[in-house]
């Protein structure tokens, strides 16, 4: 957490609005998944801020996840926040903030892009980052945070006991899934994604593995995007190669249509082996998205064109 930012960041700012407004649940947000503690993800607006993060820092800490509904890396990395949130059992609270909804809670944190992720403890932010992060960077993150305030906030604690107690009771998770995490963790996204990939040609409807196996590839490829591609690209429209790099950079960008769009003039371009894989790079691309995204929805049709 910057220095600067910490100390310009007063949490008692939208206390007044929140005193003054009832309190309501954004709408479409996640299900709440709840511990002894209450829930590990909630939605937060500018008027249950205080009660639901400030407040409730004081026990636990409160990751307060700052995203939008057309931010590509958003919609990567806030699912990995739940799911881990979940599994927290309560040690730690996820509080998800539409930044276009509630603006004030954006200009709060000085926010300058999304997603950014700001852990809340005591009623102060005390760690933060922004972009999209691969899984294993994020659990380590949440790890250190709760080592950092275990003594510090009680709720941390007695939430870890209880959930000791309920994984007695809990099934064994699939070890198929346990080995790809396991080679996220360490890093190895291609063991990862040949974990991901066994377990789809054995069940080819797995949509859980089909979504992990998108999310693994990308993540490897945006691990070393390069912005510079784009320039690259500009200048050799026909190179394949680099027009495959330049979305990726494009993507991790969060420049969505454009990546979208390149790879669709790319597609109208090529032929043979060489639009095949331009149009399946776009598709592992839709993957990425919800099909409800009407920027996938877009890109679908510019697609189905771009090959009929």
């Amino acid at each position: 957490m910057p220095a600067a930012m910490a100390g310009a960041v007063d949490l008692s700012a939208l206390k007044t609005r929140a005193d003054n407004a009832s309190r309501q649940p954004a709408a479409g947000g996640p299900a709440e998944n709840t511990s002894p503690t209450g829930p590990t993800v909630i939605d937060v607006t500018e008027s249950t801020f205080q009660a639901e993060v400030v407040d409730r820092s004081m026990q636990v800490p409160v990751v307060v996840d700052l995203w939008a509904e057309w931010c590509g890396p958003c919609k990567q990395l806030s699912p990995v926040l739940e799911r881990l949130a979940n599994e927290g059992g309560g040690s730690w609270v996820l509080a998800k903030v539409d930044v276009d909804a509630n603006p004030r809670i954006a200009q709060l944190f000085q926010v300058q892009s999304i997603p950014t992720v700001i852990a809340i403890a005591g009623g102060q932010p005390v760690e933060a980052f922004a972009g999209a992060q691969p899984e294993p960077q994020i659990r380590q993150w949440i790890t250190q945070l709760l080592d950092a305030l275990r003594d510090q906030l009680p709720g941390i604690q007695a939430a870890e006991q209880g959930a000791g107690d309920a994984d007695e009771q809990e099934e064994p998770e699939d070890p198929r899934f346990t080995a790809a995490e396991d080679a996220l963790e360490n890093g190895d996204f291609a063991a990862a994604e040949a974990a991901y990939q066994q377990i789809l040609d054995a069940e080819p409807g797995n949509e859980q593995a089909k979504a992990a196996l998108a999310q693994v590839r990308f993540a490897a490829r945006a691990e070393n995007a390069d912005p510079a591609a784009i320039e690259r690209a500009d200048a050799a429209p026909d190179d394949v190669d680099a027009q495959l790099a330049a979305a990726d950079a494009e993507l991790a960008g969060q420049q969505v249509e454009a990546a979208f769009d390149r790879l669709v003039r790319t597609v109208k371009r090529t032929a043979g082996d060489e639009r095949n894989r331009v149009r399946q790079h776009l598709i592992d691309m839709f993957e990425l998205f919800p099909d409800g995204d009407p920027r996938v929805t877009q890109g679908r049709r510019a697609l189905a064109s771009a090959l009929f």
